[in-house]
Formats: structure tokens, sequence, C-alpha cells
């Protein structure tokens, strides 16, 4: 009999917690058990956050979180040989459910109880298993982000904002809330039926009523099974249900799940404004990369300055956060950095190069306009440690993406204005979802100009010919590399080609741009690739 182990270290702590308050009856009082999934997340309140003693005999062991989930279950009379093809499956391979329950231990309280609230089946608990095997943060080829997986137009339309600093659609409680909204929803237009509406989840409203409509008029059932759908859609619903029968009688498909105790994991705190993520952790005395975990919502080093000020941190760490914040006043929980503005500098560099964003620098800074003058000075946000550190940003989720080790020639490609994922698939003889797994991104994703491609490949010669990046130089190959350069005031073409010994011709090749172009902007970004054996000015 195979074992589903969920003694992990996110739940040890909080089982052990358990055992100490259940040992003397104690009770966080801002804990409660409250009908909302913002309550089931205990909001705190900063002035009551005292442990109140309980009488003993309302003291009691809660229930367990995979007997409360069986409770729930409406799904379970569908019957159908797909489900036992995937419930085979599952049964073969429990190291991934014991994989993927390691991930959910967080954050499966948080949804149990707002199903609990809305009277919803308790299998669309176990959805995210399907969706993204509760990655917080997986991305699809499709587009879609998170553990419910929400496109952008889809998370939009249930109120899950998108920004630079902040992605509603991976924010554990707001995309919870969203997705529930949005079955809700899709339950009540395909009449209640719940297999309808779950496939609707999956493909769309318009692809399962057109299915509808379609068996109608041929006099045939619109049942779920007998409809004409997806392939992809076809195996969704068929899987959550087999998981869903896995968990409802674990010993006859031989495994066991370790008992999960029905209490919250996770509280919000609210903070109040922008902070630094590094920072934050550190007042809560718990890890960053756990901090990134718990609050996957966050592209970057801080949060978003516009909101939401909420961080979601283990229960028994929410006091010490609390405290901790109180000795931190908004203006402290970022680090700023005086920064005086040279010649060709421009907003939308400095903002790259300091990884936030030019509306923010221009909001400190009290700026209406995009013009910046040498000599002036600016007042920047930064992180407060080197970015490397906070492995779990958008950019170092990236970086380490793209630098992880494969077969064949790494080469890296700058986007240039007009490129599309297509062309440059095509150019390298490539598929464009590889090159888009490769990049962490979709095939429809917008490519921006400047943006760095990694392509892995083993036709160096065809690279040579058709990238511009790979033209064969007078020196060794693997002597030269890419720089970007920011004209400045006065440079022309023949200057920088002299500083960094190219040639102008190569110039024009590296920057398409410049074909047909007389002169250069101060603030124009160049592409390069230079002997780094060669000694130059300053860059």
């Amino acid at each position: 009999m195979s074992k589903i182990s969920l003694l992990t270290p996110f739940n040890w702590l909080l089982i052990t917690t358990l055992g100490l308050s259940l040992a003397g009856c104690v009770k966080q009082q801002a804990v409660k058990e409250e009908s909302s999934s913002a309550e089931s997340l205990a909001v705190i309140d900063n002035s009551e956050n005292v442990p109140q003693e309980v009488p003993a005999e309302h003291c009691s062991e809660p229930q367990d979180i995979w007997t409360r989930l069986r409770d729930g279950f409406q799904l379970s009379e569908h019957q159908h040989k797909r489900i036992e093809s995937d419930l085979a499956w599952f049964e073969r391979h429990p190291a991934y459910l014991d994989r993927v329950a390691e991930r959910a231990t967080p954050y499966m309280h948080l949804i149990v109880d707002e199903l609990a609230k809305r009277g919803m089946p308790m299998e669309i608990a176990l959805l995210p298993i399907v969706e993204s095997a509760f990655q917080p943060f997986a991305y699809s080829h499709g587009r879609a982000a998170g553990l419910w997986q929400f496109v952008p137009g889809t998370g939009k339309r249930f109120g899950l904002r998108q920004t630079w600093w902040y992605d509603g659609r991976r924010d554990v409680a707001e995309a919870t809330h969203a997705a529930l909204d949005y079955l809700q929803y899709l339950h009540r237009h395909f009449d209640g039926d719940w297999l309808h509406a779950l496939a609707a989840y999956n493909s769309g409203e318009g692809t399962v009523g057109r299915a509808i409509r379609k068996n109608k008029r041929r006099g045939k059932p619109t049942d779920y099974w007998t409809l004409d759908l997806p392939k992809e859609t076809e195996g969704y619903v068929p899987k959550l249900l087999a998981i869903s029968n896995l968990i409802a009688n674990p010993p006859a498909h031989g495994v066991v799940l370790d008992s999960i105790p029905d209490m919250p994991y996770l509280v919000s705190v609210d903070v109040g404004s922008q902070i630094d993520l590094d920072l934050a952790a550190e007042l809560a005395e718990i890890s960053l990369e756990d901090m990134y975990l718990f609050n996957p919502g966050f592209n970057r080093w801080a949060t978003d300055p516009d909101g939401p000020h909420h961080l979601l941190v283990p229960v028994e760490k929410a006091e010490v956060l609390t405290e901790n914040l109180k000795q931190y006043p908004a203006e402290q929980r970022i680090t700023w950095k005086r920064y005086t503005v040279r010649s060709g500098d421009v907003l939308g560099v400095l903002a790259d190069k300091h990884r936030t964003t030019v509306s923010l620098i221009k909001r400190v800074n009290g700026m209406r306009g995009n013009n910046i003058r040498a000599g002036h000075t600016l007042i920047i946000p930064v992180a407060r440690k080197d970015l490397d550190r906070y492995r779990l940003s958008s950019n170092e989720r990236l970086e380490t993406l793209q630098n992880r080790p494969r077969k064949g020639n790494k080469v890296e490609y700058q986007v240039r204005e007009g490129d599309t994922l297509w062309d440059i698939a095509r150019q390298y003889n490539i598929g464009v979802m590889q090159l888009a797994k490769w990049n962490g991104m979709a095939p429809r994703d917008p490519l921006k100009p400047g943006r760095t491609l990694v392509i892995w490949t083993n036709t160096a010669q065809k690279v040579s010919a058709i990238n511009p990046a790979e033209f064969r130089h007078p020196f060794e190959k693997n002597t030269h590399r890419r720089i970007g350069y920011t004209v400045r005031s006065g440079d022309s073409l023949a200057l920088i080609s002299q500083r960094f010994r190219v040639s102008v011709d190569n110039l024009k090749r590296w920057n398409r741009r410049l074909e047909g172009k007389k002169y250069l902007q101060p603030g124009q970004r160049l592409t390069l690739y230079v002997d780094v054996k060669k000694q130059y000015g300053s860059i």
C-alpha cells in the first residue's frame, strides 16, 4: 500500500502548534472559523492579537481536512470509463499525489472554507490539482496563471488586477474568490449542471454551449459525457472526478493520507503600505522563499504601491509581523536611492535598471511629465538586498529558467521591432511552443523589443547565417559577448565603432532599427557583440 506523506515543512509546524494549543486549550482570538474565505484567512486586527484562554469544556480535536472534503462531496454519483482510466493512473503514481498534496497544504483550508460558505461541491477544492498541480507560479501555453489558471481577460472580468508589480491571478485568496464566483456563474448559466460548469471553466461557456445546441439539433442527449468537446476538456472533468474518488476512499485505491488538521494555516495581515518583501519576511520571521510562496501574486521585490496591502503569513507568525511592523513607518519599508541624472538618461531605462516603474519614480519625485535633466537628483525606490536574493520574483524566476542547462548550443536573441515568436522559431527551425517554454512565455504573449530570448539549437551553422547576434567575427567566437549600450549626447556610429572596435556595418546589422536612420538619439539602446579580451573606454 502506497502512502501519501503530508508531514512536510509546511504542515509539521502547524501540527506541532496544534498539539501545543490542544494541550493548553489556548486559542488565538484573531483566528476564528468564520463564514467567508476572507474571514477564513482571519484578517488580523492589530488591536486584538492577545491569546485568549478557552474553557476546557470547549476544547476538542479539529476535524481532518480530508474528512471535511468527503463530507461535502456532491458529484460522486458520476461513473464513467474515462474516470476509471484516470483513476488507474493516479493509483500507479502515488508520488505525484504526494508532491501535489505537499504544495496544497498551506492553501487547502482557505479553499475548503470558502466552498463551505457557498455550499459548493467540495470536489472543487481539488480542481487546482488538475489546473496547476497546486504550483502557485504555474503559467500555461494558453496564458493562464496561478493555482486556478486564469487567462488575462477572464481574470479582469472577475476583478483580478494585473499590473507590473502584482498579478491577482496568482494571489491565492483573491483568485480563489474569483474562481468560485466564475464557477457559480457557470453553474447558473448551465441550469445547475456542475459537469457542464466545470467543462466551461476549462474551455469557455461558448464552447460548451455550442456543443449542447449541436446535440439538441441532432436529437442526442446533452449530458457532459455525450458532448463533442475539445480533447483537453473531455479529459478535464474525468481527471477531477478520478482524484475525488481516490480521496473519497483511499484504502480502496492503495493509498493512505496523512491527517491534516482542519485549521487555518495562513492568516492575512494588513501592512498598510508598500513594503520590501525581504523586509516583510524578516519582520514575520519566515524565509523570503516562503513569503513568495504564500504571496505569489507579487511579481517583484516589493508589494504593489497601489495595493493590495495585505500579506498571507502562517497563523503563528501573524502577531510577530504585526508587532514588528509598528517599528517601521511607511517611509522606512522601502529603500530609497539618490540618483544624479546623467546626459542621455531616460526614465524608462532608469526604471528598468532599478527594477521599478516610471509611474512610481514620477510619483515619488512629484513629476508630471517624463522629461529629466542632467544634474538633477531623483529619488528611486530600490530593493534592500541584491536582486538575486529575490529568486522567486518574476525576473529571477525567468533568469533561472533561461539559464537551465539543456541539450544543444545556447543562443541569446534580442527581440527587434516587428519580431514574432513564430518568425524567430521558423528561423531556428524549432517549435513555437518550445521557444515559448524556454522563455517562460505563452505563444500568444506580446514580444517587447529589447527583450532577450534564449534558444537551444544543434545547428550552429544555420544560426550564424540567420541571426545578427551570431555573425562570424575575426576573433574566436568564445571571446565575444553581447552588451547593451545607451547612446549619449554627441555619439555617432563611427565613434561607437571605434570605441568598441567593431565595424559600422555590424552595428547596423545588430540593430535593425538603425537602417535608414541618419542620426542617433540620446537614450537610444544599442546591442553590440564585442571581444571581451580587448580593452575599451568607459561603457
